[in-house]
Parts: structure tokens; C-alpha cells; sequence
């Protein structure tokens, strides 16, 4: 089959390959669109070598190097074709045209449309019509991949407040599209989702030396806040300094502050990404990351003066249901009352606080290993993935499994995954850490490191 205004055919993957002008072609298109990988001109199939590298590095580019997310509207697979593999990319119309390279913006040399079998610049004339008129993309508008949502965790946590939730909440609480099904923000409330935060702490002040890997979430989104903010407090601990005069304590960071700044990670995420935010912990000083970059119309000068335009206000009226957010705009002046503006960084693609510790700490880190724990630690020998640790244990239940021996033990640090930006990939792979090897070792032994 030659190609058609719906499919475009590339022999390779290669540096040559702009991937995001034909992807966002197609998404600007009324109709998207296919793209095969192995494929000639002529229809011929030539194959490719690595067809699930390529397949993963498609979707890296695809996620993090256009604009609006095109989360929800592209699928990579692996075909086989003649006996070769090759890639086929699925790209549906975009909603939010126009969709651009973040690299150039809304310029004709950053959108692109589908015109016969080529993709070609759109003119600005174009470019301008569209975005006046596009449905902006949100979490309450992107339809959850899965339905069978539950909700106990949000209930309780809404009981805690004195705030039961009734029968009519999904739709108080604008958890449903305006189809009727569950929206992107339901999936993160859930009581099960895909959604992992990572706290990772490393012995020094750069990421060479990582002793504690700790993950939260595939829960509530509220839970998983918790989480790290208990976890931070724990590692926010009192320095002491004596003089001649008095004794000085004195808390590694303005636990205020932090705080704040934790919450403010995460309510104003972009989730549309599928990048949660990333709590770093350096002898120095701690990072936090999310994802987006400041939302469209708010300059630095007023994101700093406080002024507020929520990127996720589903979530933001539920942190503040909760109590977890006091009030709109309050958050970064709390923050500034303790640091500067030059704790703040705007990049590309995400912003960073760094927060520097008011002394250099060295870390230790003592695991609580449960029985469970230390039979898991046993049976590794190498790198294994959970099919292989399930079957050496025994056990059936991949739930059970995940919480009750493969979690915790990557929760101590005892256990690395192999792949930690992508923690539910099929290709995940487990090690044991320094640490797991000394207790594997030495069971017996309380391990400090």
C-alpha cells in the first residue's frame, strides 16, 4: 500500500527522522493518522533491529516535545510484518489544535498539517484561527483509562474533615467529563492508579551516590501527599548548636515552607504529562521538581506576588476540602517569607525549588525490614523481574506481593528498580541495593549505612 494523506512510511528511526513534525501533523489533521517505522516509500518492509527501543524513544519524544499534551491520543506498538518488526504509531485528530514543537512554539516553523502524503508548515494565519478557538486541554476534561474507580480513601479522608461525601460527589467534585465518565483527576483520587512519587536521597550533593529510592503511590492522590510530606518531616530533623550564650535548634529546612512547597508540587503539576513531581535529597540542600511550566498569562513577577491561576482546580478544591491548602495564591509568599526568589528556577518543561539545609548533613538510613521483607531479600540472586520473584516465593496474588514484600523493600532501599523513571514498565527489572546486599549477607545484623 503506497502511502495516503493517513499514512506516512519511514524506513528507520534515525537522527534525520523529525518524528514530531509528522506526529503533529496528524494531530492537527481532521482525520490523524498512521506512521510506520521499517517501512520504505514504496511500501516495501525493510524491518528495524530494535523495534522496542525505538518504540520507547517514540514515546519519550512524542510526550515531552510537543505541545498541548498529546497524551490519550497516540499509540506506539510493535508489529510484525513479513517476519520483520516494525513500529506503527497511531495518532488521533488533537482536540486543542494547534499542537506544536515546544522547541518553537506556535510559528509555522513549530506546527505542522497533514497535506496529501507530506507534512508541511502550517501558515500563521492558520495557526492563529485555531488556537482562538481550541477547547483547552485539563484533567477534568481527558477521559481516565480506567473506570473501575474506587473512592474509600477520599471518603475517609473527607470523614476525617467532618465532611462526608454523598452519593452525588463524582459530580460535586468534578470527577466526571462532560460525557459522564470518570476524568483524568477521578483516576488520580482513586483509591488504585498508575501514579508514583518518587523520593530519592543520596549520600552527597550530587546524584552519584543514591542510598534511599522510596516511591509513593498506585493510591489516592491525597495519600501519596501524605506520604511524602511524613516522609520530608522525617528527614527535616533539629540541628543543635551550643554557645557560650545558649543552645541554638534549629530545623534542617522552614518546615512551613517545605510544606507549602510540597503541596504546591504537586496540586499544580502538570499530570497531563504523565510526570509526577520528584523530591531529591542532597547532604545539602533538597530539590523539588514538577512538571509544566508556568500556566499560560501568569509572569513570573505575578506567579511571585501570589497571584494564582491553579492548573489543576479539581485537585485544588480538594486539597482545600481537606485542608491541605489554606487559600488560593498563599503558598509562595510563605515560601518567600523564608527563601529568596532565586530558589526558584523556570525551565523548559518543568520548575525546580532547591532549598539549601542550614548545615551539611551526613544521611543514614536504617531499613525496619519485616519478615516478609527478608524472605524476598533471600531468594534474589542477580537482577529478576516479579513474574521470576513471585514464583520463587510462591505466591499467586500480584497485589499482595507488591504491597506486602516488593513495596516495602523498595520503600527501605533495600531493592533498586532497573528502569525508576518508568516503575510500571513491562521491561522493569529489580536489584538489590549496597544495603539489601549487606542484609542478605547478614540478616541478623541491624544495617545503618
Amino acid at each position: 500500500m503506497p502511502e495516503t494523506n493517513r499514512i506516512e512510511y519511514k524506513r528507520e528511526l534515525h537522527v534525520d527522522v523529525d518524528i514530531e513534525k509528522e506526529v503533529i501533523a496528524f494531530l492537527n489533521y481532521y482525520e490523524g493518522g498512521v506512521i510506520y517505522i521499517g517501512i520504505d516509500k514504496t511500501g516495501n518492509v525493510i524491518g528495524i533491529a530494535d523495534a522496542d527501543g525505538d518504540a520507547l524513544k517514540i514515546k519519550d519524544r512524542i510526550k515531552n516535545n510537543i505541545s498541548p499534551s498529546a497524551m490519550g491520543l497516540f499509540d506506539v506498538v510493535v508489529e510484525e510484518r513479513e517476519g520483520k518488526e516494525i513500529v506503527k504509531i497511531t495518532v488521533a485528530s488533537g482536540s486543542e489544535k494547534p499542537y506544536f514543537k515546544r522547541k518553537y512554539g506556535m510559528t509555522e516553523k513549530g506546527c505542522f498539517i497533514r497535506i496529501g502524503t507530506a507534512a508541511e508548515p502550517m501558515p500563521q494565519p492558520m495557526i492563529d484561527k485555531l488556537f482562538s478557538t481550541r477547547t483547552r486541554n485539563s484533567i477534568g476534561k481527558i477521559r481516565s483509562n480506567r473506570q473501575d474507580l474506587t473512592f474509600e480513601q477520599l471518603r475517609i479522608y473527607y470523614e476525617e474533615k467532618r465532611k462526608p461525601l454523598n452519593n452525588q460527589f463524582k459530580k460535586s467534585l468534578e470527577l466526571l467529563t462532560e460525557d459522564g465518565v470518570f476524568n483524568y483527576a477521578a483516576y488520580l483520587l482513586a483509591d488504585e492508579n498508575g501514579v508514583s512519587i518518587k523520593v530519592a536521597k543520596y549520600r552527597g550533593t550530587n546524584r552519584v551516590d543514591l542510598i534511599e529510592n522510596n516511591e509513593y503511590g498506585y493510591c489516592s492522590l491525597i495519600k501519596a501527599t501524605k506520604s511524602v510530606l511524613d516522609k520530608i518531616e522525617l528527614e527535616n530533623r533539629t540541628a543543635t548548636q551550643i554557645t557560650s550564650k545558649e543552645r541554638i535548634d534549629r530545623r534542617l529546612w522552614n518546615p512551613v515552607a517545605i510544606r507549602e512547597a510540597v503541596i504546591n508540587s504537586i496540586v499544580h503539576n502538570d499530570f497531563t504529562r504523565e510526570v509526577p513531581p520528584k523530591f531529591e535529597i542532597f547532604a545539602d540542600r533538597i530539590e523539588i521538581t514538577s512538571a509544566g511550566t508556568l500556566p499560560e498569562g501568569l509572569s513570573e513577577e505575578d506567579f511571585f506576588d501570589g497571584v494564582s491561576i491553579p492548573r489543576n482546580r479539581e485537585l485544588m478544591r480538594v486539597y482545600r476540602d481537606l485542608e491541605l491548602v489554606e487559600q488560593l495564591g498563599s503558598g509562595v509568599p510563605r515560601i518567600l517569607e523564608s527563601y529568596g526568589r532565586e530558589c526558584f528556577r523556570f525551565m523548559g518543561n518543568f520548575i525546580r525549588m532547591t532549598f539549601p539545609a542550614s548545615e551539611v548533613v551526613t544521611p543514614q538510613v536504617t531499613p525496619q525490614v519485616t519478615p516478609q521483607v527478608k524472605e524476598l531479600i533471600k531468594v534474589f540472586e542477580t537482577v529478576h523481574n516479579r513474574t521470576e520473584l513471585q514464583s520463587i516465593l510462591g505466591l499467586l496474588d500480584r497485589e499482595h506481593f507488591r504491597k506486602s514484600y516488593l513495596q516495602p523493600a523498595i520503600d527501605a532501599g533495600l531493592i533498586a528498580l532497573t528502569i525508576p523513571d518508568r516503575p510500571t514498565s513491562s521491561k522493569q527489572r529489580y536489584v538489590l541495593t549496597d544495603l539489601g546486599k549487606q542484609l542478605k549477607r547478614n540478616p541478623k545484623k541491624k544495617h545503618t549505612k
